[in-house]
């Protein structure tokens, strides 16, 4: 792949996709190589209190290097860095590892989480990334103890995660990412949202290709219909997932919960009509938003995300379509209505300011998340999987 410049328009990009995709695609990846000793004195010696997730290829530490030379340091000192240990004896872990820096090594964007380094030393594979304060979307959305998200910072996250989806689809030879979920969305401490876990990603189609033809893998729930079909990974795969993690930011529901009574175990099977009839969506709404949200901006954000989930690839938005639409409705400027006795002003964001911040951790892949061709894991990038 070519690289370009932030703003640029040269290599590899398309024009009108220049202007909002702050990235760049290096020729190689530009790692730092870490020894296994200098990871082990970062995070302690790996000690248990260091975890910050665990799942079946391994588990995630945290650590502490010098920011400019990115030598370990002294617990608290310097810059605090998520270090992925992954299970040696897994050779779908290897080939992750391997994708990992492949793709993430190379691409440069606000929006998806920077891999700093790795370490491959005799069997030892591990995996150094920057920390994400706020750990994942899937903790904020569904994990109990979390401050619910207010529907202000639903949209800047999808906007954020929007923009790095984007990005990887407007590179000459497009990237297909094939893991889009909430677990995958981590958040800094501004809230932020970075993509993560590029181990499944692959390059999309090329010449007169609409698809590539692969191993059927990713997550239950948010895999696009014609993927779990035939294996057939179109672009716009992709886009089914974001519409998929679109609709549990509206609903606070999971994609997929086997404890859900018949008919709603699959959340976009029993979303749809609620998302179709605007009389039918505050039915639909997260209870957790308490009515503060702008019902016009709502009712766009539906039919956007009910544009995603078409069944015919081609009939979904690209990416770039969806960011736009998502800027726009965000850009509304009309009055919150009262909405099931809610106020115009949300008090959510200060409730988060207040907040402690949570690390990168996640629970696991599994109850009907689970991710197919591996063991069911934690679910955010810079947890092990």
């Amino acid at each position: 792949m070519a690289s370009t410049g932030s703003g640029g328009t040269s290599g590899g990009f398309d024009e009108a996709a220049a202007g909002f995709l702050e990235g760049q695609i290096l020729e190689a990846p530009n790692l730092r190589t870490f020894t296994f000793l200098e990871l082990k004195t970062a995070t302690k010696n790996f000690r248990p209190d260091s975890v910050l997730g665990e799942g079946g290829f391994g588990r995630v530490y945290k650590g502490w290097v010098d920011e400019k030379t990115m030598n370990p340091t002294k617990s608290g000192t310097g810059m605090v860095v998520a270090v992925k240990k992954l299970n040696s004896e897994s050779m779908q872990g290897y080939e992750e590892w391997q994708s990992e820096i492949n793709f993430l090594g190379r691409l440069s964007h606000p929006n998806l989480v920077k891999l700093l380094g790795y370490c491959w030393e005799d069997k030892e594979l591990l995996l150094v990334y920057e920390f994400m304060a706020k750990g994942s979307l899937e903790n904020h959305l569904f994990r109990k103890g979390c401050a619910p998200l207010s529907w202000e910072l639903r949209l800047k996250i999808a906007i954020g995660a929007a923009r790095g989806l984007a990005f990887l689809h407007a590179s000459e030879k497009q990237v297909i990412y094939r893991d889009f979920k909430a677990s995958n969305i981590l958040l800094d401490a501004s809230y932020n949202a970075k993509l993560s876990d590029f181990g499944l990603a692959k390059l999309g189609p090329t010449g007169s290709n609409s698809h590539i033809t692969t191993r059927v893998m990713g997550t239950y729930g948010y895999a696009a219909p014609e993927y779990v079909a035939t294996g057939h990974l179109y672009v716009k795969s992709d886009v089914y997932g974001f519409g998929v993690v679109m609709l549990e930011m509206l609903s606070g529901k999971r994609a997929l919960d086997p404890n859900r009574p018949n008919g709603q175990q699959s959340l976009v099977d029993w979303a749809k009509p609620y998302l179709a009839d605007r009389r039918k969506l505050a039915r639909l709404m997260d209870p957790q938003f308490e009515g503060q949200y702008n019902s016009k901006q709502s009712h766009q954000a539906a039919q956007l995300t009910l544009n995603c989930l078409a069944g015919e690839p081609r009939m979904r938005p690209s990416m770039k379509e969806v960011l736009e639409t998502l800027e726009q409705i965000e850009a509304l400027k009309s009055r919150t209505r009262e909405t099931r006795g809610g106020s115009g002003t949300s008090s959510r964001d200060r409730a988060h300011g207040r907040s402690a911040a949570v690390h990168q951790r996640s629970s696991p892949r599994g109850n009907g998340d689970g991710r197919r061709g591996s063991r069911p894991t934690n679910g955010h990038a810079t947890k092990a999987r």
